[in-house]
């Protein structure tokens, strides 16, 4: 874990318990992604807006994942992220609420469709740095059960969308309990090659193993899968693996106990 992963999991810690909101477990599972793609994969920046690569959080219940990774990113306010949950962020992404903010999501399976269509809107478009623009969507485990994660998938290929990159928050607990028993899709990775993508198995909690991976993608026609196998509540010893902290708050004690253990 990096140290900027570490920061972001103490600002995410500090808002759930500031706002007195749940889904800690689900945001700091995937903050090590969220730390590889903007600080090392997509360029976005306030000066070259029009230009920016785009990235879709479709596991919006994460969405404290995206907004402190914003803040730390430079894109979002102390006083924003202070409303989160109040007034200026809400606990799912809502467009609105910030230009970084790319759509409003919740509702499960939406946001590789939507990722698609912007994929092919904006193929032959270049980038800040003069590259394709790419389009990232983040996902769940639970969710790739929706079928309509799986029409969108057929379709990319077809259009040779090598500048589309889906991840897969792989941690294996969704509201109900393991995705792996709800929903039995193992190997998934096979069943994304058989779709017609380019789908490598990484570790989601080391930001090298998937920036390399999407680096040696650069120039493929293919759209890129990356199945990250990654634990609910990372960086949290007692959090981690607990399907509880799915819906448990982080109250003051808790908050000091979490904070210890990253620093």
């Amino acid at each position: 874990m990096t140290e900027r992963a570490k920061t972001i999991r103490k600002t995410i810690l500090e808002m759930a318990n500031c706002a007195g909101s749940p889904h800690i477990g689900s945001a700091l599972s995937c903050v090590d992604i969220f730390s590889a793609l903007y600080f090392n994969v997509l360029h976005i920046s306030k000066e070259d807006f029009q230009k920016r690569d785009i990235f879709l959080l479709s596991k919006a219940h994460s969405a404290m994942a995206l907004y402190a990774t914003l803040f730390h990113k430079g894109l979002l306010s102390k006083e924003q992220l202070l409303g989160y949950y109040k007034s200026t962020l809400p606990a799912h992404t809502d467009r609105e609420s910030s230009p970084y903010v790319e759509i409003s999501a919740g509702s499960l399976g939406h946001g590789l469709p939507i990722g698609v269509g912007m994929a092919l809107a904006l193929k032959g478009q270049k980038n800040s740095k003069g590259e394709q623009r790419k389009v990232c969507v983040l996902m769940g485990d639970g969710e790739v059960q929706e079928g309509s994660v799986w029409e969108a998938a057929m379709f990319a290929p077809k259009y040779e969308l090598g500048h589309l990159i889906a991840l897969i928050d792989r941690n294996d607990l969704q509201g109900y309990g393991r995705a792996s028993e709800l929903v039995s899709y193992e190997k998934i990775d096979e069943k994304w090659r058989a779709f017609g993508w380019e789908c490598q198995r990484v570790d989601g909690h080391n930001e090298n193993a998937m920036i390399e991976a999407i680096v040696a993608h650069k120039g493929s026609r293919i759209p890129l899968c990356l199945v990250c196998d990654t634990t609910k509540g990372k960086g949290v010893s007692f959090m981690e693996n607990s399907l509880k902290w799915h819906y448990f708050l982080v109250t003051d004690e808790i908050l000091k106990e979490s904070l210890g253990e990253l620093q």
